[in-house]
Parts: C-alpha cells; sequence; structure tokens
C-alpha cells in the first residue's frame, strides 16, 4: 500500500460522484458542493454510486494526486450528514478505507490541552 501523509483537515463528499470526473471535475466538486479551494491542502474523499469505490484528491504542493481504492466485494460506509459534505478525522478515514463501522468505534478519553 502507498502511504500518504495526511492532512490535518480532510473532507468527505456524502453525495455519490460519477467516477469518470478525473483531477479537473473533481475539483470543480469541491468548489461547488464544499466551498472550498483545493490549493489549501485538505484531503477530499468521494465515493461511487455503488459505494465499491472511492477516490483521494489532494494538492501536494506542486500538483494534484490522485488515489482510488476500489473494492472486489462489500462496500464503503458513507457518513451521514445534510450539507453535502462532511470532515473527517484521520482515524475515521482509516477505519473507512479498512472496512471498519464508524458506529462501531469508541474513542478512549485521552488529554487534550484547552486554547
Amino acid at each position: 500500500m502507498y502511504n500518504i501523509t495526511i492532512p490535518t483537515e480532510i473532507y468527505v463528499c456524502i453525495k455519490p460522484v460519477d467516477f469518470r470526473k478525473s483531477f479537473n471535475g473533481l475539483c470543480g466538486i469541491v468548489h461547488t458542493t464544499f466551498s472550498m479551494n483545493t490549493l489549501d491542502g485538505a484531503l477530499f474523499v468521494f465515493y461511487n454510486k455503488r459505494r465499491n469505490s472511492v477516490k483521494l484528491l489532494h494538492w501536494e504542493g506542486d500538483g494534484y494526486s490522485i488515489y482510488q481504492k476500489k473494492l472486489e466485494s462489500g462496500t464503503f460506509e458513507i457518513p451521514t450528514n445534510t450539507k453535502g459534505y462532511m470532515e473527517l478525522t484521520s482515524e475515521m478515514l482509516h477505519a473507512i478505507l479498512h472496512g471498519i463501522e464508524l458506529t462501531s468505534l469508541k474513542k478512549r478519553k485521552r488529554y487534550e490541552r484547552v486554547a
């Protein structure tokens, strides 16, 4: 598996996306659905209609990268939200890509510094 550096901001598009879209098409979805700039360095996650394939779009400072994973069987879990997109943590993305249900995840208490 190819390891990428996961940025701090990860957003998933809730609506299925036509997977014939590539760099320009996915950037257009980010601008219209997310109202964000792809050049800010966030990672954007897209699903196809069957939910058996996922694409990750990321600006790496000198160009875009698209990573795609297609399952031979089974589906990816799509988090639900009414906004059309949702922010994820890197742990949630890892769980989704490895077939772990988000509802079964329980995070144990950890120290968090108050700003």
